[in-house]
């Protein structure tokens, strides 16, 4: 029997205690409303991500004024959480949420003093992608209004790249700069979004914003919500505004760019080779990973993961019949034909199919192992051309909570080369079912919790979810052919040298060589996409590390559970108490597991605390 999911988040306490709780966390829920609304207020972009039209002409502030002003609203709005209301007088639940607002408050204070550390431009994208990107997949038109909003944006985008290559000459000043390659990138990535029509006349092909822009207007004509004439103007509006707002920003950012090549060097370096490196990789490791892992241990656990997934390899090159050892396995997995599409239209198209096909199989089973579902759509998309890059890994970008916009699980297929069949299925559960696209829309439906708690992100839970849905797909049937099960388990070994690579580039001062020359002794990635990794790592310290510290903690949980439970266990019960909270730190969600086991009937821990 499966138990009640309000009894399995710890809810099971003497009714009088609990009225009075709970009317202190209704107060504080009401509260976390109000902040929560005053925080949106900073950010018309997240507005318009939760499918909302406030603010619709606007693009977030980026200046280093704006940042402190927001700085000084969290001071103060923590100064008010800890003197309204008294954390032990609140419900479980309540407590939580206390916890989660104060956790982030102090993630925030602790990145404070590397504000001017981290590369606001690099190949792996920022707001001079970002904000063009969400311009076209978040901006719905629906009516000439929201057509105008989106012309204004198209203005504030030259704004605010202003704003943020100011802070980005502060950086430089203080000697922070960005490897070459970041810059190469971004100069490329620049170009592409204002080369061609407007920008460029008598041009064949459109630029991308300029594209979407006039589909859009048509659209509005093809329904009858404007005519011919105003949708004329509108055109020339738009045009005015890509040529004289967006355009002359984006010349700037190549600009400066370009002016950083000769200070960035030929060889790529990890950030202990910035002003305060080595202060600032902690507090990297310790936001991305939510725990307090030094360097060292993250390295070590690295190496032991490593070693024990090649033995699991080894099984699986011995069961195919292979003759040779796992190196050579390795190149035959990389190099063969017969794992790759063709970089053709076609063959892109039959990498999409394949792994839309995937998580048709992975959805039709997951009420066999989930009790909280998804509403939310999931689309399988090839990443827009103006910010695609050959290797560089796949991504998701969530939906709206209405799930009137659907995820996206976007794939870079400029070179099919870097994009072996054998690790599709395993990337497609990580990135849509039951991995990114489950977690977070499940989050973002929840009812009952404060609305700051549905769409919070901590990369080790989301992360490490990630890579535990690829390992859960494997109990749900998926993996029939073994060489997709090796796909699994080259995904796996990735995030394991993950640990060893990213540490090794920013604490052991590896070159970047010497991290690429590593990773293709241990997997059998394709040389190109180890190479985009490692210059991912380079520019994202730490990022890297949360996926198999997220997964270790989740199984390490799930353990527990079996075992404090044992034939009353009922994965769903697991999963939905794991999934049931939002995001969480890792600290937080092992309290709340630890809780749901407390109460739980049949627990060997029932009680304890």
């Amino acid at each position: 029997m499966r138990y009640s999911f309000l009894l399995s988040l710890g809810l099971a306490f003497a009714l009088p205690a609990f009225a009075q709780s709970g009317d202190e966390t209704a107060r504080l829920n009401a509260w976390f409303e109000a902040r929560f609304e005053e925080q949106l207020d900073f950010s018309p972009i997240q507005q318009t991500l939760l499918g909302r039209k406030d603010d619709y002409d606007r693009i977030d502030l980026f200046s280093e004024a704006a940042i402190d002003e927001r700085i000084a609203w969290g001071r103060a709005a923590h100064a008010e959480l800890e003197r309204s209301f008294d954390r032990e007088r609140l419900t479980p639940e309540g407590r939580m949420s206390y916890d989660i607002w104060m956790y982030q408050h102090e993630r925030g204070e602790a990145a404070l003093e590397f504000r001017r550390r981290g590369y606001l431009f690099h190949q792996m994208g920022g707001s001079h992608t970002d904000l063009p990107r969400i311009l076209i997949t978040a901006h719905a038109v629906d009516d000439e209004s929201d057509m105008l909003a989106y012309i204004s944006r198209v203005a504030e985008i030259g704004r605010a790249i202003r704003e943020l290559v100011v802070r980005a000459e502060a950086a430089s000043g203080e000697g922070v700069h960005a490897p070459r390659f970041a810059y190469e990138a971004v100069i490329e990535q620049a170009r592409a979004l204002i080369s061609g029509a407007p920008f460029e006349e008598g041009a064949s092909a459109s630029s991308p914003l300029w594209a979407d822009a006039t589909a859009k207007i048509d659209t509005l004509m093809v329904n009858g919500a404007i005519g011919g004439f105003r949708a004329a103007s509108l055109r020339g509006a738009t045009a005015r505004a890509l040529i004289e707002e967006l355009a002359p920003a984006y010349r700037e950012l190549v600009a400066w760019a370009e002016s950083e090549l000769p200070l960035a060097g030929e060889s790529a370096t990890g950030i202990w080779n910035l002003p305060q490196g080595g202060a600032y990789y902690v507090e990297r490791l310790e936001s991305m990973t939510t725990t307090s892992m030094t360097a060292d241990e993250i390295h070590a656990l690295g190496l032991a993961e490593v070693a024990r997934i090649r033995s699991e390899m080894e099984s699986i090159r011995d069961a195919v019949g292979f003759d040779g050892d796992l190196d050579a396995f390795f190149a035959f997995v990389r190099d063969d034909p017969r794992f790759y599409y063709e970089s053709t239209d076609e063959g892109r198209q039959a990498y999409l199919a394949k792994a839309e096909r995937d998580l048709d199989f992975i959805e039709a089973r997951l009420p066999e192992y989930f009790g909280l579902l998804p509403k939310a759509p999931l689309e399988v998309r090839r990443v827009e051309p103006f910010r695609e890059v050959a290797g560089q890994a796949q991504h998701y970008q969530r939906g709206t909570p209405d799930g009137s916009r659907p995820g996206i699980y976007y794939s870079h297929l400029i070179d099919m080369s870097s994009m072996p069949i054998p690790t599709l299925e395993a990337t497609a559960y990580h990135e849509g079912l039951p991995g990114h696209h489950l977690q977070l829309s499940i989050a973002q439906e929840l009812t009952g919790l404060p609305t700051f708690r549905t769409v919070a992100g901590f990369t080790a839970f989301s992360e490490g979810w990630g890579l535990y849905a690829e390992l859960l797909a494997k109990e749900m049937g998926g993996y029939a052919d073994p060489y997709s099960d090796f796909g699994r388990l080259t995904n796996e070994i990735w995030r394991a040298l993950r640990l060893v690579v990213d540490t090794g580039l920013h604490a052991e001062r590896w070159t970047e060589e010497q991290a690429v020359r590593y990773m293709l002794a241990n997997s059998a990635i394709a040389e190109g996409q180890v190479r985009a990794e490692v210059r991912r790592y380079i520019v994202m310290p730490g990022q890297a590390t949360s996926y198999k510290i997220g997964m270790l903690k989740i199984q390490e949980l799930r353990a527990r559970a079996e075992t404090a439970l044992g034939d009353s266990f009922d994965i769903r019960d697991f999963h939905d108490v794991v999934l049931g909270s939002g995001g969480l730190p890792l600290t937080l969600l092992e309290r709340r597991v630890d809780e749901w086991l407390a109460s739980a009937p049949g627990s060997r821990q029932a009680g304890a605390r």
